[in-house]
């Protein structure tokens, strides 16, 4: 047995136990090894569940012992020599211990830093492990709710990995467009530093004329305007008259019959 560990994590484990000895000295501390066992353990894990949000009482008799070391990873690295694994821990939960973990959240965010609002990875990541740690305490207890927050962290991690792509696509789009943007004005810079006096004279003549010719077509769209509102103003007044004159004559017909 050994009482160190190569990295602090908020999800509950043994203690770490001697798995071989290499002759092959190295002290950087890893967490999966040459094949990756997550994705190993996903694909037993897939295997042998049954379909999805059905849990059956004869299925989970069979596969309870294994079920919590495929949803939540052995911790394995090297110390010298030395492979150690630590394996997730099979205790129950207690009050103090959800308590407990509450705390030790607000101390990894205080201590390293995380941010309080925005994206913040360290944030994520504390989040994260506490999580998984509450599967595993819901999953010692009722592995049909272990399974059904497997599901959910599963679909939160796809949902953030499609914004996360949508993010990055967004912001390659934004910068292709910055350097069209760049390239669009170097162009017309070169452009007008390419003019001659003559031409820019008779562009200026052009845009005197083309502004000469947008007031005119202004001018007259207003006196257009002004005379459809006097011809539709003269209609109404006749309209409004001829209302008046049915209704007089409508009470002289009701009148002339009492």
């Amino acid at each position: 047995m050994a009482n160190f560990t190569p990295f602090e994590c908020l999800v509950k484990h043994d203690s770490p136990v001697l798995v071989e000895r290499s002759n092959k000295k190295s002290t950087t501390p890893k967490s999966t090894t040459a094949e990756d066992p997550r994705q190993k353990n996903k694909e037993i894990l897939y295997r042998i569940l049954p379909p999805r949000w059905s849990f059956f009482p004869a299925w989970l008799n069979k596969h309870e012992p294994r079920l919590i070391h495929l949803i939540l990873l052995c911790r394995e690295w090297m110390e010298g020599d030395q492979l150690w694994a630590q394996q997730v821990s099979l205790a129950p939960s207690t009050r103090e211990d959800v308590r407990g973990l509450g705390e030790q959240l607000d101390t990894k965010l205080q201590q390293w830093q995380a941010r309080g609002t925005g994206i913040c990875p360290l944030r994520r990541n504390l989040f994260s492990q506490c999580f998984d740690e509450l599967i595993r305490q819901v999953t010692v207890e009722c592995p049909e709710m272990g399974l059904l927050l497997l599901m959910v962290r599963d679909e939160i991690q796809m949902t953030l990995a499609v914004y996360r792509a949508l993010s990055e696509s967004s912001m390659a789009f934004g910068m292709r467009k910055a350097l069209q943007a760049d390239l669009t004005k170097t162009d017309w810079e070169k452009t007008i530093y390419d003019l001659g006096e003559d031409e820019c004279g008779d562009l200026r003549k052009q845009l005197k004329q083309l502004t000469a010719y947008k007031g005119h077509l202004e001018k007259r769209e207003k006196e257009r305007r002004q005379v459809e509102e006097k011809i539709h103003t003269k209609e109404i007044q006749f309209l409004k008259r001829i209302n008046q004159q049915l209704k007089n004559q409508v009470t002289a017909i009701i009148e002339a019959k009492k």
